[in-house]
């Protein structure tokens, strides 16, 4: 779509590809795609590399999934990254995997840790860590991954940054399967309200991230241009 890959899953698809990529040898990569992404994708070919080469790429975004059904594929949903963590930790206390939480402001990955914990009975922490996309500070964050035993990783440095972050240094952490998350730590954390279901299954949450946080309109500038390339797109 526009040139950048997308994968037609649904939520319980993209669960089962990521269980299995947990289960397969290697270190693994999985791509949260909004419409925000698709755009500087347009200007940045390493970044649509990277997303065209990563083991799974979510339609994370109500945006992806209307542009993606104009071309005939019905068989996708909204993939969001908050949701889709959290179903990946239920599976990592399942099968006692460690889960390493990395980025946001300070504080923030700690809360998020805890409240997890709290929600899913037997998930094991393994670490969190502020922490920052600074080539100074990899070799020490991927060392405390690493030393912390953590099977699953999720990187809150906002993209592109987490996703360039995770293709360069994931191996070096020992993480099986990594995922760039975005704001995800600041909503589980509770830092940050997210919209009520009823919005979220009308496709609004967007409308309302911006209402709470009118700064976001700078950000959500690029959704006009978005649709507009999509519109004019045969």
């Amino acid at each position: 779509m526009l040139g950048v890959r997308v994968d037609c899953v649904t939520v319980s698809q993209a669960l089962d590809r990521c269980v299995q990529l947990l289960n397969t040898d290697g270190h693994h990569q999985v791509v949260t795609l909004n419409s925000e992404f698709v755009m500087y994708a347009q200007h940045d070919a390493s970044f649509r590399a990277l997303v065209r080469e990563t083991d799974l790429v979510v339609p994370d975004g109500a945006g992806i999934v209307w542009a993606v059904r104009r071309q005939g594929k019905a068989n996708i949903e909204r993939v969001t990254g908050v949701d889709l963590m959290q179903d990946l930790c239920i599976q990592a206390a399942q099968q006692q995997i460690a889960v390493f939480l990395l980025g946001a402001a300070p504080g923030i990955a700690a809360q998020a840790a805890a409240t997890l914990q709290a929600k899913i009975p037997g998930l094991v922490i393994a670490g969190t860590a502020v922490g920052a996309p600074d080539p100074d500070q990899a070799p020490g964050l991927c060392a405390q991954v690493r030393e912390s035993g953590a099977g699953m990783l999720f990187v809150a440095f906002g993209c592109p940054a987490q996703d360039f972050w995770i293709q360069k240094y994931q191996e070096k952490t020992g993480a099986r399967l990594a995922m760039g998350v975005g704001g995800s730590f600041d909503y589980v954390s509770g830092t940050v309200a997210r919209a009520p279901l009823w919005i979220q299954r009308m496709n609004l949450e967007w409308c309302y991230r911006l209402v709470r946080q009118p700064w976001r309109w700078r950000r959500q500038r690029v959704l006009i241009a978005y649709l507009w390339k999509v519109l004019r797109e045969k």
